[in-house]
């Protein structure tokens, strides 16, 4: 039976930690759930689930649907599509059957990759064997997931590109169900029609980019700011996240906007961050000044989880008299000041 073999490529940097990955995770359990009532879907589609971050790995290996469980998926520093796309190759060699002189292989992949960040590494050589090997024998569609993700790199891998503008809780159900939509369009005609085809978006929340026009956007993904820290007691590590913010101000008569960043929430994050993460220390910092708000600590509750160690390592710390930083040892009194500093963040 020939299959069609359908792959997400899932961005699980930093920047995705807290609801955007929940929100994945919960979405790809309902992808599931409704191929599984489908007939022509259960015969013909197989689903595999690779995720990257400062590294890459298959999370589900590429099954059919009815035997598919939804995984757990985690979190990653850095956002490597280089090692992703690379990933993706491996897989695609190891797994589509060929069509020969005696049977017929499985149809076209279709690939659905998600990321809302710009990549951390070089992209050159990788696009160029995507584009020479992969590009006419599969169906890539590259999203957008918020406005982080940089566009014209996007379009030098394929024709369907597309912005997902929000991600809240109800836009992404209607994406999820515009994604479930268009693996059941295209494996109820495959056999009919030749062309991929993509089920029409009927919300202005999802919407297909001209790749044909210039894109000067900057590629720098500025919406969020992630930081590392230990728990003091557990020494479990724990990420957290602020998002951007336009604050209005007033200078001398004049209207001003400066950019802040406000607290999205502390997450702790398993062993697979480590495993997922790149490695790279590029040294970016961003100033306390432009950081509003202060989480507790998410592992072990004290009061708060922002206190920097001279070494440079943020970590936890409560009541207690003498702390002591879970990264280096060193024991001291911490109190609050009221001057500024630059602190280490991560590379999102």
């Amino acid at each position: 039976m020939r299959r069609l073999p359908i792959y997400f490529l899932i961005d699980v940097s930093e920047s995705m930690v807290g609801d955007p990955i929940q929100q994945v995770q919960d979405g790809i359990a309902t992808i599931i759930k409704e191929l599984k009532t489908d007939p022509v879907a259960l015969e013909t589609v197989w689903i595999s689930i690779i995720v990257f971050a400062g590294e890459a790995k298959t999370l589900v290996p590429l099954q059919d649907v009815i035997s598919f469980y939804p995984p757990k998926f985690p979190i990653g520093s850095g956002t490597s599509l280089s090692k992703g796309l690379g990933h993706l190759m491996y897989e695609l060699r190891q797994n589509i059957v060929k069509t020969t002189a005696e049977t017929k292989g499985d149809w076209k992949p279709i690939i659905f990759l998600l990321t809302d960040g710009v990549p951390t590494d070089n992209t050159t050589k990788v696009i160029q064997e995507w584009n020479n090997k992969w590009r006419k024998s599969s169906n890539l569609v590259s999203i957008s997931v918020g406005n982080g993700a940089d566009i014209s790199l996007l379009s030098k891998l394929s024709e369907n590109v597309l912005k997902l503008e929000k991600t809240d809780a109800n836009s992404f159900k209607e994406f999820i169900a515009w994604v479930t939509a268009s693996i059941k369009t295209n494996s109820e005609n495959i056999e009919s029609k030749s062309s991929f085809e993509l089920t029409k978006t009927d919300t202005e929340n999802l919407s297909a980019i001209d790749i044909t026009k210039k894109d000067n956007s900057v590629s720098i993904d500025d919406n969020f700011v992630v930081l590392s820290g230990l728990c003091q007691n557990t020494t479990k590590k724990y990420l957290m996240k602020y998002e951007r913010k336009i604050k209005p101000s007033n200078f001398a008569g004049i209207e001003l906007a400066t950019k802040i960043y406000k607290l999205k929430g502390a997450f702790l994050v398993d062993e697979t961050y480590t495993e997922l993460s790149d490695g790279k220390k590029l040294n970016l910092t961003v100033n306390t000044e432009e950081l509003v708000g202060v989480p507790t600590c998410p592992s072990c509750g004290n009061q708060t989880a922002f206190a920097v160690c001279q070494c440079g390592q943020i970590h936890c710390i409560g009541n207690e008299e003498v702390s002591t930083c879970p990264s280096c040892g060193n024991k001291g009194h911490y109190t609050s000041g009221s001057g500024d500093f630059d602190v280490n963040r991560t590379l999102g």
